[in-house]
């Protein structure tokens, strides 16, 4: 980080104007603001969505932003697809559908513990990649540590393959995994269906290839007694339903709102508009025959359940990319990006570079800092390198640029794996598994995870290289 500081100093003031307090570089402010921020969300020890708010604001206070450049660096696609979905799910949860499928998946395999976590790992990757991986978890983990408790079992197992397989999971689509989401809404030529054609074939190829050392590791050793496993055996999954009809308006919105993602594109419709459409509907549909009063106090109790300090995160973090942009230091990380391609002179060349250059750092980087706000990072940072690559007389065309998303895609999804701070879905477990009296230390799930993620990367390495390069 100290690095990129001293890389922003020896350039000097952005062709844009800016007008920073006391006459500084505003390249070497917004570097100092960017690298404090990024250090006080890895250290975990304040509220990464205050931390990001705190750090946009000093972007415009230090003046590298006027206020009116900040709000136009937020990308409303994204927070307005976050929140729609988030809303969906906040109405849908409240059928009990989630604890059903939880249960009905204990109980189709006689609640023998591995078959359990096979189950739930599945339910979790499906989930993940339907709705994202985040409210997934945020789902599933309660239940799961319900389960396990009247199996009488550690839940580590259990937490962890979650963990695993909701950023597996999330890949595979447009809204399953956050980094996913950023790409496709700050990358006009990648769609939904991009998603679904290019990255989900390799997606159960990776969740086999996983399961397998997790059986190795743990599958053989799980034990549940018989009267523990007659507990979760006498749950009944038919009452974890408790509003049949919420749960048929429910599906009925998701599967349209899928369907929008789907064919929105093609007719200019972005994401967030259906997801935003689909959860007025959803609200509409729940408050209907409802007097005033419960409709008021309905519609308050569903903005409560989204998850606001993600939406504030997301702002914060945009702002502050911003001000990188704004200082004309990502032009400067754009320049270091290209020099991957240092020595190649054709485009087929140079896509090979950078697509497994950014698939191997992008893992990398995604154990070590959470992948939101690098992946954040890296598409302006990739979508400069690009232009100047056409400036070289070696530009890529659409397709050739796209394997360089979908690489990027993939590092981040399959890199937050690599450590418990690597994605917002690992740190949610966490949190889950230690107010439940279980928590997961650091290094012993870095031990396992790490080495998943390196397999994980090496297979998305032979698909991009089979596939495109």
């Amino acid at each position: 980080m100290l690095t990129l500081i001293s890389l922003l100093a020896q350039h000097g003031a952005p062709a844009a104007e800016a007008h920073v307090i006391g006459g500084a570089n505003p390249l070497v402010v917004a570097g100092i603001i960017f690298v404090i921020t990024y250090a006080v969300i890895m250290s975990e020890k304040f509220n990464r969505a205050v931390v990001a708010l705190l750090g946009g604001g000093l972007m415009i206070l230090s003046g590298v932003l006027s206020q009116h450049a900040a709000v136009q660096a937020i990308d409303w696609n994204t927070i307005g697809l976050l929140t729609g979905m988030m809303i969906i799910v906040a109405v849908m949860q409240r059928s009990g559908v989630f604890q059903y499928l939880a249960i009905w998946s204990a109980k189709k395999v006689n609640a023998r513990p591995w078959g359990i976590l096979v189950m739930l790992s599945i339910v979790t990757a499906i989930l993940s990649a339907l709705l994202d991986n985040v409210t997934t978890v945020l789902l599933i983990a309660p239940v799961t540590l319900l389960i396990t408790e009247e199996l009488e079992i550690a839940p580590y197992p259990f937490l962890f393959s979650e963990i695993i397989f909701s950023n597996i999971g999330g890949a595979a689509t447009l809204i399953g995994d956050p980094p996913n989401i950023l790409i496709g809404s700050m990358v006009e030529s990648v769609t939904f269906n991009d998603f679904l054609v290019h990255i989900a074939p390799i997606v159960p190829l990776v969740f086999i290839a996983t399961l397998l050392p997790i059986y190795i590791l743990w599958g053989r050793k799980l034990y549940a007694s018989d009267e523990a496993r007659q507990r979760v055996l006498d749950f009944r999954e038919s009452e974890a339903i408790t509003n049949p009809k919420l749960l048929i308006k429910s599906l009925a919105v998701l599967i349209l709102v899928l369907i929008g993602f789907v064919l929105g594109h093609p007719m200019g419709i972005e994401p967030a508009t259906v997801a935003m459409t689909g959860a007025a509907l959803l609200l509409l549909l729940d408050n209907f025959g409802k007097n005033a009063e419960e409709k008021s106090e309905n519609v308050h109790h569903t903005s409560g359940e989204v998850e606001w300090v993600t939406i504030f995160f997301f702002v914060g973090l945009f702002v502050i990319i911003g001000g990188l942009e704004h200082a004309g230091a990502l032009e400067i990380l754009a320049a270091q990006v290209v020099g991957l391609t240092d020595g190649i002179a054709d485009t087929a060349g140079v896509t090979k570079a950078l697509a497994l250059g950014v698939l191997w750092i992008s893992a990398i980087a995604s154990a070590i800092v959470d992948n939101i706000p690098f992946v954040a990072t890296m598409i302006p940072t990739l979508k400069e390198a690009f232009a100047q690559l056409a400036e070289n007389g070696v530009g890529l065309d659409a397709a050739q640029q796209q394997t360089v998303w979908w690489a990027l895609s993939l590092g981040a999804c399959f890199g937050g794996n690599g450590s418990l701070i690597g994605a917002s879905a690992n740190l949610i477990v966490a949190g889950f598994a230690e107010r439940a009296g279980h928590p997961i230390k650091f290094v012993t799930f870095l031990k396992t995870a790490f080495p998943l993620m390196i397999m994980s990367i090496i297979i998305a390495t032979g698909y991009l290289w089979l596939r495109y390069l």
